[in-house]
């Protein structure tokens, strides 16, 4: 966040009674995704992000944490000619050679999986879901908000990281899915087969809102609290 909107965030503002500048105390991390055709922005001009995370830290219900919001498409937006396996491919290992390090080092972070969380709407989903599920050594808690995660099968998605439960429930401590009830994304159908094959997931389900920022906003609000807890 960008501490200038609420009482206590963890990037600029006030946290547990002193500033993050005057501080010493290391936080967890949440990388936070925008949608196909949006950027870095978004989350904050259109989501107010900076503000369902400051009202929940300062109820106590979320933990301080560092949100890093980065542009998910980097080289050029979607355009003519361009598959969806192309748009944002070389988002992952900029996220996961630079970003990630460079946000380590410069900044009060507890630097490993366990307090690493990602998340994302839309294309942004997807992206959280491709990054998390291939590098369950750098991520313990993932969410996706009308994920545009389609035809997803638990059997070999992922290399089939779905199909030891006991394990995959043993690495990710959180898994968070939502969606609004008047768009049709199937992210109902993919909790209900996640669950079939034993893998732990929270599913919300926002009352009358399609794909949009209304959804979206209440469904960080819905993930943030679980975050960071175990």
């Amino acid at each position: 966040t960008d501490g200038t909107d609420g009482p206590c965030d963890a990037a600029g503002g006030v946290v547990d009674g002193e500033t993050y500048e005057k501080g010493k105390k290391k936080y967890p991390v949440l990388y936070l995704q925008h949608g196909m055709g949006e950027d870095e922005t978004g989350w904050s001009k259109q989501g107010h992000m900076q503000h369902i995370m400051d009202n929940a830290i300062h109820e106590g219900r979320a933990v301080p944490m560092i949100v890093v919001m980065e542009c998910g498409d980097v080289a050029a937006p979607f355009g003519r000619g361009m598959t969806h396996a192309q748009y944002g491919a070389s988002f992952y290992p900029v996220l996961l050679n630079d970003l990630i390090p460079y946000i380590d080092a410069n900044f009060r972070t507890k630097a490993d999986r366990e307090n690493r969380a990602m998340a994302g709407l839309s294309w942004g989903g997807k992206q959280t879901f491709d990054v998390v599920l291939t590098n369950l050594d750098k991520f313990a808690w993932m969410g996706a908000f009308s994920g545009a995660i389609f035809g997803l099968n638990v059997e070999n998605a992922y290399d089939g990281v779905f199909t030891n439960a006991d394990e995959f429930n043993k690495k990710i401590h959180y898994m968070f899915l939502s969606c609004g009830t008047d768009e049709n994304f199937g992210t109902a159908a993919m909790t209900d087969n996640l669950r079939k094959a034993g893998i732990k997931v929270d599913f919300y389900e926002s009352q009358g809102t399609a794909h949009e920022w209304l959804t979206w906003r209440r469904g960080l609000n819905q993930f943030i609290p679980h975050l960071f807890k175990k």
